[in-house]
Order: structure tokens, then sequence, then C-alpha cells
């Protein structure tokens, strides 16, 4: 099989509003985050797969031969099924990595070697290298691992045929049809399930169509047009883990249940009053009014998963640094540490935003300016890549 080269890539994703208490059946909202992870697929004749992954020191070339003796009852599927327990368990194998918890490293190439075999299985498997590139860190809760999966699904189907490359000889940047991202999103949430186990399909799903999701209840609806929104994204880097972090809201839950429950309630209010505003953003003029409501709504949610008990000496010290330059900021994802987004309001001054980026490194933070709301999964022409990246991509 002849492969098709390509670029590609899918954006983080940042939690706006409704973290924790989405696990309890309120409303969240997940939006697309302008850090993204690129991927370069380029056909090979050499017989050989390899995958290079620098952001985490990762690289593996494995003969085709070898390869095809995993799959001898593989038929090329092009729609994503249920979990192929069975081709998990053989390229656990195959990696030496059949005990105790994967890595970073191995949980992705385990990710990209069943996308690739599911889909390629048939026939003669193609050669071909992949390297992926990601301004996103790993482990912070921004969908690093969903970009990753939303890319390599996305290449492979476009590769293979499966889906027709929506990039024009005249583009430079393009999308692709809702019934294709439909399916690219299902082969990345096979990607996911494999990295995370039991996952909730929001990040894949962000990283598929951008801009903004609404979660409820495990359904996941994309919402259409909203406002890009300039924000500081910081990372503490304070470790914590999100399975503990759920475990101490819902203790507090059982233990005062008159007083979270209220919380909760306030924080679906809230999401849902921030999905009101910025609807209104995207069909009337945008005034100073609709960002006060923002950062208003910042605010009290930051309260609130405060008194939930996700709060952080780290992440107060963010509130308090951006607050004194007039700023407003609340964590996102699940707390306890991690990272937290700051609203930039369009009159704020470029030497404000940078002497907060400054303190905030200062306190030993990692920063970025960036924005929210920004487009999902694309595919690009090589002179649309910013320099940098294009360098790295084709430097392996």
């Amino acid at each position: 099989m002849q492969v098709t080269d390509c670029v590609i890539s899918a954006p983080g994703k940042a939690i706006l509003h409704g973290e924790h208490a989405v696990v309890h059946g309120k409303v969240a909202l997940a939006v697309s985050l302008n850090l993204r992870t690129y991927l370069q697929l380029k056909g090979t004749s050499d017989g050989k797969v390899c995958i290079n992954l620098p952001n985490i020191d990762t690289f593996h070339s494995w003969d085709i031969s070898e390869l095809k003796e995993l799959v001898p009852s593989i038929n090329g599927k092009k729609e994503a099924q249920r979990l192929d327990a069975e081709l998990v368990r053989r390229l656990r194998e195959f990696l030496g990595v059949t005990n105790g918890n994967l890595d970073t490293c191995n949980m992705a190439t385990l990710a990209f070697l069943y996308i690739y075999l599911s889909l390629c299985g048939s026939g003669e498997l193609p050669s071909l290298t992949v390297c992926v590139w990601s301004e996103l860190p790993t482990g912070a809760g921004l969908g690093s691992s969903a970009a990753f999966s939303v890319c390599v699904a996305a290449a492979l189907l476009c590769s293979s045929g499966a889906i027709p490359a929506p990039l024009k000889e005249w583009d430079h940047t393009a999308r692709w049809s809702q019934e294709d991202l439909e399916r690219i999103n299902s082969w990345a949430f096979q990607g996911e399930m494999i990295i995370h186990g039991n996952p909730s399909g929001v990040d894949n799903a962000v990283g598929t169509w951008g801009g903004m999701l609404r979660f409820l209840a495990g359904k996941i609806i994309p919402l259409n047009r909203v406002p890009l929104l300039r924000i500081l994204l910081t990372n503490t880097k304070v470790p914590r883990s999100t399975k503990v972090l759920v475990a101490r809201v819902k203790d507090k839950i059982n233990k005062f249940p008159s007083i979270l429950t209220p919380v909760l309630d306030s924080v679906d209010a809230i999401s849902c009053t921030c999905e009101r505003v910025l609807s209104e953003m995207t069909h009337q003029p945008i005034t100073g009014d609709h960002y006060n409501i923002l950062e208003e709504l910042i605010d009290m949610n930051q309260h609130h998963l405060n008194v939930m008990g996700v709060g952080h000496p780290a992440l107060d010290t963010l509130c308090r640094v951006t607050l004194t330059k007039g700023l407003h900021s609340k964590l996102t994802g699940a707390g306890g540490g991690g990272c937290g987004i700051t609203l930039l309001r369009p009159e704020t001054d470029s030497l404000v935003v940078q002497s907060t980026l400054q303190d905030l490194r200062d306190c030993g933070f990692d920063c970025w300016e960036t924005s929210i709301g920004g487009p999902g999964v694309q595919q690009h022409s090589l002179s649309s890549v910013k320099g940098e990246i294009l360098e790295v991509l084709s430097g392996y």
C-alpha cells in the first residue's frame, strides 16, 4: 500500500467551567487550546515503520515483516469498533510491557501501533515515518495524549485513503467534513482508551472539533461559533492525582451534602451562564460588559473549587499575582496544583501581559500567552507550518 504524505495538527484542551461538578451530573464547558500537536507522515520505501517523538525522547523503528506477524486476523478495519483486546495484548508483549502501568513513551507507541495495524492490516502494510512534535506539556491535564491520538488517527485515515485529504493545491489549511471528523474522533477515542483506560471522550472530541463543547451526563455537544478568547495559561508544575482529588470532592459531598450540593448547583449555573454569554458574543457586538461577566464567573468558580477542596497554595499565588495586574484566574482541570487560566481582555496592554508572565515565571511556573476556542484537527501545507515546528518535523 502506498501512503500519501501529510501534515496534521490538533489542539489541546482546557476546562473553562464545571470541573469536578461534571462528575456529579452538572454541565462542564471544555474549550480548545491554541497550543497544538503537529504530526508529519511521510511514505518511505525501506520496508520499515518509524515513529519519532522528540518531546519525550522516543524513537522506534520496526521491520514491516515483524509487525505483520502481530495481526494475522486483522482485515484493515476502516470503522472504529470495540477495542481489540487481543491486539492490545499482542502489542504489549511485542513492546515488552506486559506488567504494570505503561509510561508515556510506551503508551504513545502502543496507541500508534494499534491504530496503524487496525487501519492498514489488510494486504501489504505501508512503509512510513511519522514524527510528532507538541507545544503542549505532557501530564498537565491539557489533552496532550488526545491531541496525539487525533493526529495519528487523522493522518493514518487520510494517508490510507479511508477518508479524503481535504487540502487542495491552493490551500494552506483545511478541515474534514462532519462525517470524516466523526470517523477521526472514533479512532482517536480508541487511542485514548489504550492510554487512559476509561476516558470520558471529551479530550479527543475537543481535539477533533475544536471550539467549545458542552459535556453533561456523558453527552458531548460541540457548540457552534464561540469567540476566540486570549488567555494566559500557567502550569504550576505541582503534581496531582485526578483520582485522589475526585475522591476528595466526593467525600466532602457525603460529609456536608447540605453545603456542597448548592455549591455544585452554583457551578452548574456558572457554566450555563458562561455558555449564554459566549453565545451572545458571537451574535452581537462584544462589549466590556461581556468581559466583566466572564471575569466574575471565573472568580466565583475559583472560590467554589476552593470550597470543594481542590485548591492549592500555588493556585492561590497564581490568582493573587494576576489580580494585582487586574486580571482574573482560575484553575483548570483537576486542581490540587496543575494548571490555571487567566482571561485577557482585548484592551489588555502587551506590557501588562509581559510583566505578568515574568512575575509568574519568577514564581517557578511555566506560562504561555495563547487563546481558547480555535479550530480542531486540520491538515496543513508545509508552507503554513511555523518555521520552528517544521524544522523539528523535517529533521527526523
